[in-house]
């Protein structure tokens, strides 16, 4: 294996960096991107449980912000529950745009991983022919053997190149389209969210008391 990677070139180089770097951001994200990590499958319905049971309090708030990412996402619309839709809205879509950029993090790394492997194969076919055609100008084409270096070093680099190029772009496409399923189901709990604290802002509004009339003003 060495020896073939040695045969390969100087652009061999770049293309093992590309390959542990695309390995390491697949890794990283698979991990951060299970669902279970994202979009915990209880969460939703604990905090509608406190919500029904008008149990929630700021430490419950605090707790859920730091859960999880739909958990951030939760908490930022119930630190402003007290407050008028629009601002629960407004918060909810603020915290939701950090959140998606995180769950983006080293995908474009990954995809430029993806467009710049099969360049530098090329690059290394290009400068194993150029070693090919200087063996022909300095010792003739009577031995083919004195081809063979530059034509390997061609060979070696463009198959390298798409060897980390295919899986890299895979890899990218597929986290991608995860990406966006977990932010759609994001966007289905906090409209479900903002719903049910307009649902009970309403209900508290409907049983508040009305002010007492003074009598003299009744009689009047």
């Amino acid at each position: 294996m060495w020896e073939i990677f040695k045969t390969g070139g100087p652009v061999m180089w770049p293309i093992l960096l590309c390959s542990i770097i695309a390995a390491a951001i697949l890794a990283e994200r698979l991990w951060s991107l299970q669902e279970r990590r994202v979009l915990p499958p209880d969460l939703a319905g604990k905090v509608w449980k406190l919500i029904e049971a008008r149990q929630l309090t700021d430490r419950h708030v605090s707790m859920l912000e730091q859960n999880s990412p739909l958990g951030r996402v939760l908490a930022a619309g119930l630190s402003n529950r007290h407050r008028s839709r629009d601002i629960i809205k407004e918060s909810i879509e603020d915290t939701g745009r950090h959140v998606v950029h995180e769950l983006e993090r080293f995908l474009n790394p990954l995809g430029t991983i993806a467009a710049v492997s099969p360049l530098l194969g090329l690059l290394g076919t290009v400068t194993g022919i150029i070693s090919a055609f200087n063996a022909i100008t300095s010792q003739g084409v009577g031995d083919p053997r004195v081809l063979a270096g530059g034509i390997g070093e061609a060979l070696i680099t463009t198959a390298a190149g798409l060897l980390v190029a295919i899986p890299a772009l895979i890899g990218y496409r597929y986290l991608r389209g995860r990406v966006d399923g977990l932010v759609v189901d994001m966007e289905k709990e906090a409209l479900l969210l903002i719903q049910a604290l307009d649902l009970q802002a309403r209900a508290e509004r409907a049983v508040k008391p009305r002010p007492a009339v003074p009598v003299s003003e009744a009689d009047g």
